[in-house]
């Protein structure tokens, strides 16, 4: 089955799609209707390159204060995947060739890691667990085809006490290889997707989508239209979700880093810094009324924003940067914020004016390290693959929890 061909206003607001609750069934379009409020979008933010505060050149570098209050073990080939649950969606690989690659997830409360997702539901041998998410209430993984490229988007609901799947999995969305597996999150009871066209497909210049479903609910919305790609997965923090759709299309190609507010299903933009043409951002969240941009590359224009590096600060200005190559999101509490850089963390405080250093697990930096919270959290989490100091083989992951 393929997903059908929308047509959307250009906003996109409230607009239903009819969903089946048995396992298996699809989603359909049915006519719906748009937001009647209307938005102006703000310019483009172009600052002066010298005028971003220099976390590095302008920051004094103290001692870490960052509590370590947890460590576990899990089994080789473990990835953990961002969430603001209590439970952590993993993947795992399988121990043979079917499934070649598990759906879990993970306490933070008790370390326990459960088998949630044993095998695909796709009848094909060559469709496995493609990535997973979960809230503590909420289960969704996409299988993948790895010979054709078609996908499934499937969720459920998920038990926080025993870590199972609780009732049958209702199948949100399906496409084939003109369009990418969608970046997705849970929160709460609520799973949020999105769908974009594949850059070599034959779809590239249609329109993405986000969209917003409920456990328990009759009906999925498409809440957020982008006139081409979303530059960003959608990014939990607090009761908001950031995405970074095109904005001011008819101007040239500009993405708008946005905060919707969950509490009214992305009805309400909370704040919005629109980046200055061409400008892609990389990962971006928003913590206590700040953004959290990070630009992968240089672009050599558009002043500030146009050099690599990961920028702190509001949709007024100013901004502070870490000039590093990002690689991840960013966590924060209130005004300590965490960036990961190559082997280490920067943990900076905004208010002080001080950095320090937080280092990887001790024997990953041929893997790596890299955050399983991110936005605004009480407790940082890390994971890494970790090698046998005797054999020098990687053997285990090491999962780290850092009180904020």
């Amino acid at each position: 089955m393929r997903w059908p061909k929308l047509s959307l206003s250009r906003r996109g607001f409230l607009r239903t799609l009819g969903i089946a609750s048995a396992a298996g069934a699809t989603i359909g379009v049915l006519d719906g209707c748009s937001d009647p409020e209307e938005y102006v979008v703000p310019e483009p933010m172009v600052v002066d390159e010298d005028k971003a505060i220099s976390i590095i050149d302008e920051f004094e570098e103290t001692d870490l204060d960052l509590q370590d209050v947890a460590e576990w073990t899990l089994p080789l080939g473990s990835v953990l995947h961002e969430t603001t649950s209590k439970w952590i969606p993993v993947t795992q690989a399988g121990s043979s060739a079917s499934p070649m690659v598990k759906g879990c997830a993970f306490s933070t409360e008790d370390g326990t890691l459960s088998e949630v997702i044993p095998d695909v539901l796709g009848d094909s041998h060559t469709v496995v667990v493609y990535d997973t998410r979960c809230s503590d209430e909420v289960y969704a993984w996409v299988e993948l085809d790895y010979l054709t490229h078609e996908w499934s988007l499937y969720a459920a609901r998920f038990s926080s006490t025993q870590g199972k799947l609780d009732g049958n999995a209702t199948t949100l969305w399906q496409a084939d290889a003109d369009y990418d597996p969608p970046g997705f999150t849970c929160v709460g009871n609520t799973v949020l997707w999105q769908v974009m066209p594949s850059l070599s497909g034959t779809k590239t210049k249609e329109p993405s989508f986000c969209y917003i479903w409920k456990l328990g609910d009759e009906n999925a919305r498409s809440v957020v239209e982008s006139p081409g790609r979303f530059a960003v997965e959608p990014s939990i923090s607090n009761d908001l979700v950031v995405l970074a759709p095109r904005v001011r299309a008819d101007e040239g190609v500009f993405y708008g880093v946005t905060a919707y507010s969950l509490n009214d299903d992305l009805h309400t933009i909370v704040d919005q810094l629109v980046l200055p043409r061409s400008i892609r951002p990389f990962y971006a969240t928003y913590v206590g009324n700040r953004f959290a941009v990070s630009i992968e590359a240089d672009y050599k224009s558009g002043g500030m924003f146009g050099y690599m590096g990961t920028y702190l600060g509001t949709s007024e200005g100013p901004f502070v940067r870490l000039a590093r190559e990002p690689s991840a999101n960013v966590a924060a509490k209130d005004d300590v914020f965490i960036i990961k850089s190559r082997a280490s963390y920067f943990v900076v405080n905004l208010r002080k004016s001080t950095y320090s250093i937080l280092t990887a697990a001790n024997r990953c930096v041929d893997y790596g390290e890299y955050p399983a919270r991110v936005g605004e959290t009480n407790q940082f989490l890390t994971f890494a693959t970790v090698k046998d100091e005797a054999s020098g083989y990687p053997t285990a992951v090491t999962v780290r929890a850092f009180a904020l």
